[in-house]
């Protein structure tokens, strides 16, 4: 089992974020996928929606927030680091995605941290067939932890 060591930092004032306990379980049930058998790190920053879009507008090109940005991180051939790379949680965006999508707040934060989790190893969703790939896995893993498939919900609110 591959294990994770998180560095949370929290820079918002969004009071319902989930515990490091609750963040490691979800990462952890996320790289169960991976090859790699050695622990991993990585950090989870909470942000609000001013820092979100400053991030999207400078490494993505979009001036708006959003709910989750990934960085994998790549270390350079001489160097062995098990760094995944960082999360950004946008938590205002995150509980108001919940809402409008009628699930619980938990299970729209527990949704991000797979998906972004799966974008620090390799996974995207741009082409069709890779989205799909990419969509099973997370229904996958979240039903593992307990939770229905995201999708699903979404649907029914469009």
């Amino acid at each position: 089992m591959t294990l994770a060591t998180i560095d949370l930092q929290i820079a918002s004032e969004h009071t319902r974020c989930p515990s490091v306990s609750q963040l490691k379980l979800w990462v952890e049930s996320s790289l169960q996928e991976m090859d790699e058998k050695e622990d991993q790190e990585l950090t989870i920053r909470i942000v609000d929606e001013q820092e979100s879009q400053s991030l999207n507008k400078q490494y993505r090109g979009k001036d708006k927030p959003t709910n989750i940005l990934s960085f994998p991180f790549e270390s350079p051939a001489q160097i062995e680091l098990n760094l995944l790379g960082d999360l950004v949680i946008c938590a205002p965006i995150v509980s108001r995605e919940a809402k409008e999508q009628e699930k619980s707040e938990i299970s729209h934060w527990v949704h991000m941290v797979v998906h972004g989790t799966l974008h620090l190893q390799g996974f995207d969703h741009i082409e069709d067939d890779e989205a799909e790939a990419m969509e099973a896995l997370e229904i996958k893993i979240l039903n593992t932890l307990g939770f229905q498939n995201p999708y699903l919900i979404e649907e029914k609110n469009n």
